[in-house]
């Protein structure tokens, strides 16, 4: 433990002081877009975010490389360039993309290419999370797997539209598949704790520890897509990498399919936003890629939500959802599902509070983001 302890701080520490140094860049070189119709946000701000969560992540793990306990990490160095190349490919198209805004297709080819580096290089799925079903395809798992990366960047990238929306979320995802695979890999290798999965995951909580203040409402800075794309990668990673580092036939029927499973249930709005977003506007004839102001967090402002009160229902859909998968290693099955039953009704009243206060005469509505800015500008005009 001591070991990812270091390398998550080196990740948080060095993510935290560049994003500083990016932001000063940004700032003095005016090196931002303008606000866009379906932005929140009401002054220009920096959208270089990602450079600085990558650059720290990858200072943590050439950090990892330093240190003995993870040699086994290491053995394949091909691996870990191509996670280097396929992460420095993302963040380039990510900050093209925020600057100059590349037409979808284009954007959408550079992530089947750096999926692709990652496949190619042994990233891949190697059995179901259905009684640990063998994969007997090399071919079918590098599609599936091509897949899976792609979907989760931009189910990631979809969400990011609330200050410290995207890197909380992904701090709790990955802090809870942290500790699910910590145990599970104590369970089938007590000798040797130390995996490319949980090392990952490290650095991701590492990396989001480091930018959330800086993002925390109101924002001096965002990720961008540069940076919401990596994390969205680098968490399908983490999962996949599970695949190949455990024995299925080590483990209960019970644990085999929860290592892809955790992630996808963690990202389940996430997975869920993308997908409403493609049906909607596949069908009024646009690109699935098209910008709109129709994801979840719009709506979440709509029905009376602040950007507070907004990223706070997202954290409690992930952290109840998480658990929920994650407790399934420690509890019987009967007491997950009484805690999942009563987090899935608490998240569901918090969503719907706004509506619900005036009704129950628990005070004034909250303000939603369009009175709160409504209000700023009159406090402007009466000083």
């Amino acid at each position: 433990m001591k070991g990812y302890a270091l390398v998550a701080f080196v990740a948080a520490v060095a993510t935290w002081g560049l994003t500083w140094v990016v932001l000063r860049f940004a700032l003095r070189f005016h090196v931002y877009p303008a606000i866009r119709a379906r932005d929140v946000h009401t002054r220009p701000t920096p959208r270089l975010g990602g450079v600085a969560i990558f650059i720290g992540i990858m200072l943590g793990l050439f950090t990892a490389s330093r240190i003995e306990w993870f040699s086994e990490v290491f053995r394949h160095p091909g691996q870990m360039v191509a996670l280097a190349a396929a992460s420095l490919l993302i963040v380039f198209i990510g900050v093209f993309d925020d600057l100059y805004d590349m037409v979808w297709y284009a954007k959408l080819a550079g992530q089947f290419l750096a999926a692709g580096i990652l496949t190619w290089q042994g990233f891949q799925i190697v059995s179901l999370p259905i009684g640990g079903t063998l994969i007997g395809s090399g071919a079918v798992s590098a599609l599936l797997t091509t897949i899976l990366i792609v979907l989760t960047m931009n189910a990631v990238n979809f969400i990011d539209g609330l200050d410290g929306l995207v890197a909380g979320v992904i701090l709790l995802a990955s802090g809870v598949f942290f500790l699910y695979v910590y145990l599970l890999t104590m369970r089938t290798s007590p000798t040797d704790y130390f995996n490319l999965a949980t090392l990952v995951a490290a650095l991701l909580i590492g990396g989001c520890v480091g930018f959330l203040p800086w993002n925390w409402h109101p924002a001096k800075i965002f990720m961008g897509d540069s940076g919401a794309m990596l994390l969205g990668m680098l968490l399908a990673v983490s999962a996949i990498s599970v695949t190949g580092q455990i024995d299925p036939q080590t483990l209960s029927d019970s644990s085999v399919w929860l290592p892809l499973l955790v992630p996808v249930v963690v990202l389940s709005l996430p997975f869920v936003d993308f997908a409403l977003a493609v049906i909607r506007r596949v069908g009024a004839g646009k690109s699935p890629f098209s910008p709109d102001r129709k994801h979840l967090h719009h709506r979440l402002l709509g029905l009376g939500h602040n950007t507070y009160t907004a990223v706070a229902v997202f954290y409690s859909w992930t952290i109840v959802l998480s658990l929920s998968c994650f407790l399934f290693m420690v509890w019987a099955w009967p007491f997950v599902v009484i805690f999942a039953v009563i987090g899935i009704l608490c998240c569901i009243v918090l969503t719907f509070w706004p509506v619900l206060q005036p009704q129950l005469g628990w005070g004034p509505p909250i303000p939603n983001e369009l009175q709160l800015t409504a209000r700023r500008i009159r406090k402007k005009e009466i000083a």
